[in-house]
């Protein structure tokens, strides 16, 4: 009974992500067209909203083509293994306080254990496909998932150390405080932990600018060179699905999660809760209205579902922006950039964040807040200059290296 359980929650959770998937890659294309002064998809059923199903029974239809020197068995494999990871992913993050599928003390850590198993399927996929490019594709991938995951967990560690916790829906409920929206870790405490965690997201995802692993002007397409039909929109799909944990991670970690913007502001005698259905006494006054209690809890969930889903897509939209404005990095730029300046940077901040969290514990009303903020801004004026000092000598020592070669180049020529 346990088993049947457990399949029918994961197919509906596959089947939430599929539909999810379905939304972005229609809105990325519109998004992408807007960015680029195009039309977009505009045939294919009222304002081209049918373009994604017709891609996808296309791709259903075609020829699953294996060449004699492929190994069949893991070539087979590694697209399941790239995708059916992702799932379970839907199932550990709170959309509401009520809605999760497992909430578990550790599900910060097991959700970042479960997503880099994907990384070894585009290995096996690059291996297996015997091809150059697929096998180049595998170990750009393979390099780029131990340069950038580093920071992104490091990133990820200094929220669960202030928080407490590496419960997610815990992580979420220590956001609301006194400042409502400015005090939610990606703007208050640890806006350097969101900028490591926005970049090395998107190099976990394979997104422009750290698409290396695909590169169509250089490896035609990577990995899935040799790929067609389901076999490749089953990574098709996982790209999306992986795009979309990513962004209700960052929400999660950095954006309140499921929070309204006012959650915890205390107006007068009045503190907002975590609804404005809530707060505003709107749930109570339909649940008297219709004389059905359970109208008010729906209320308040449905609108829990309506932050997180609106931050999210906010943020996805943000990766879509990132693609159709920024070029490529060249292979050695993308791990200098890791090793030289994004690691170093994330183990000081979680060195800060671990004082901080010692000196100036979360407050639990305005005017504690305002004391702690009076006592420690020498530590935050420390903070910002090291932040200052660091990014703009990386900047100024990549400049310098930079017009070096390029003399050196003008001189050979």
């Amino acid at each position: 009974m346990l088993l049947v359980w457990a399949f029918l929650v994961y197919g509906a959770i596959a089947t939430l992500a599929q539909a999810a998937v379905i939304f972005m890659v229609l809105m990325e294309r519109k998004a992408l067209a807007w960015l680029t002064q195009r039309k977009g998809p505009n045939r294919v059923g009222p304002a081209g909203l049918l373009q994604t199903l017709a891609d996808g029974v296309k791709l259903l239809f075609k020829e699953d083509i294996m060449t004699p020197g492929q190994n069949k068995v893991l070539f087979t494999l590694a697209p399941a293994l790239f995708l059916f990871p992702v799932f379970p992913l839907f199932a550990l993050i709170p959309f509401t306080d009520y809605l999760w599928g497992v909430s578990l003390p550790t599900g910060a850590l097991l959700l970042f254990a479960i997503s880099s198993i994907t990384t070894v399927a585009v290995v096996l996929a690059g291996w297996a496909s015997d091809n150059k490019y697929s096998l180049l594709g595998g170990v750009r991938s393979a390099a780029q998932a131990i340069s950038y995951e580093i920071p992104l967990i490091m990133a990820a560690l200094a929220v669960c150390l202030f928080a407490g916790t590496m419960n997610l829906r815990g992580i979420v409920e220590a956001q609301q405080g006194p400042l409502g929206a400015i005090g939610w870790f990606g703007l208050y405490l640890t806006p350097v932990s969101f900028l490591i965690f926005l970049i090395a997201s998107l190099a976990e995802v394979n997104r422009i600018p750290f698409d290396l692993p695909e590169a169509e002007s250089e490896l035609v397409s990577g990995y899935n060179t040799e790929y067609s039909g389901m076999k490749f929109a089953m990574y098709f799909l996982a790209e999306y699905a992986a795009l979309f944990v990513m962004s209700a991670l960052a929400v999660v970690f950095f954006a309140g999660g499921y929070l309204s913007p006012l959650a915890g502001v205390q107006w007068g005698d009045m503190t907002f809760g975590p609804t404005l259905a809530q707060s505003v006494g709107l749930a109570q006054w339909v649940a008297e209205a219709t004389r059905m209690p359970s109208l008010g809890g729906l209320l308040i969930q449905l609108e829990m579902a309506f932050w997180f889903i609106l931050k999210t897509y906010g943020f996805i939209f943000f990766a879509m922006w990132i693609r159709g404005t920024l070029p490529r990095l060249k292979p050695d730029q993308l791990m200098g950039f890791s090793w030289k300046f994004l690691i170093p940077l994330a183990l000081i901040n979680v060195f800060v964040v671990a004082l901080q969290r010692f000196w100036a514990p979360p407050a639990s009303s305005l005017a504690a807040w305002g004391a702690q903020a009076a006592a420690n801004w020498p530590m935050a004026l420390a903070w910002l200059l090291t932040l200052i000092v660091g990014i703009g000598g990386f900047y100024v020592a990549s400049a310098r290296a930079f017009s070096r070669r390029l003399n050196a180049r003008i001189a050979r020529s």
